[in-house]
């Protein structure tokens, strides 16, 4: 229900029948992703709530043992993920995120930093090292993002041992305008915030962006190997060994 109210009731996403009935958000990876909550649990005075609980957050999230079981991740859809599976063999776990949303009024610091430690959390509790997933631009005219998407191809694409590219038949040159034509002042500020989180730690992004006609929405594709995250984090967040810990301010400003 509350992806529904975000996705399709405040941007663009287009229902079906069935999720316009339901008025929910839903598909046949939510019985196998898990599911990452933030929860306001009311007001509470001498133990008794005057106000219910609610989820005003959430994510969701896909381990590669279960996604190699019920028959691969998710965005496989929009990009063609098996062969750097396949290529980075047993030494690498992937874990993939998608559908993250938080209710306009939760939308602060707080309800983020939230949402991430127990991402972090999870990841290191499962023993995943490849964090993986689609992030999107609104709208789905990829010209319109020209300069944004032009930049993250020329500053963030992934090296090629960790490069995951679009589906041919779906996929839309990031490489608009040449290097030095983008403003890079221009490019950052139109990033929306999730992507912009994603590169502060180190993130990669995909080869090639795909236009999701149903959420309205232009994607790319985000990899983040734990390996890549720049360090200096761990101080605030703690090692992927380590006992979860706070995050830094970075990741509050990702969605």
């Amino acid at each position: 229900r509350l992806r529904y109210k975000v996705f399709y009731e405040e941007m663009s996403a287009v229902p079906n029948a069935l999720a316009m009935l339901s008025r929910r958000d839903e598909d046949g990876f939510d019985k196998v992703f898990d599911h990452l909550l933030v929860v306001d649990r009311g007001d509470e005075t001498n133990g008794r709530s005057w106000r219910r609980s609610r989820v005003v957050g959430t994510y969701r999230v896909l381990r590669q043992e279960v996604a190699d079981y019920y028959g691969g991740f998710y965005t496989q859809g929009e990009y063609d993920i098996q062969p750097l599976i396949e290529a980075k063999g047993r030494g690498y776990s992937f874990m993939e995120l998608g559908r993250s949303c938080v209710l306009k009024p939760y939308r602060n610091r707080r309800t983020l930093e939230l949402l991430w430690q127990g991402v972090w959390s999870y990841l290191r509790e499962h023993g995943a090292n490849v964090m993986i997933g689609c992030a999107s631009f609104p709208g789905t005219d990829p010209k319109a993002h020209a300069t944004a998407l032009s930049y993250l191809y020329h500053t963030a694409l992934a090296p090629e041992d960790w490069r995951v590219k679009a589906h041919e038949h779906l996929r839309v040159d990031m490489n608009m305008m040449p290097a030095e034509a983008v403003n890079v002042r221009a490019a950052i500020k139109a990033l929306p915030p999730l992507i912009k989180g994603y590169l502060r730690v180190g993130a990669y992004i995909g080869d090639g962006a795909v236009i999701d006609h149903q959420f309205g929405t232009t994607d790319v594709f985000v990899i983040m190997p734990v390996e890549a995250i720049n360090t200096r984090y761990f101080a605030h967040f703690g090692a992927p060994d380590e006992l979860s810990a706070p995050l830094p301010a970075e990741f509050g400003a990702l969605n």
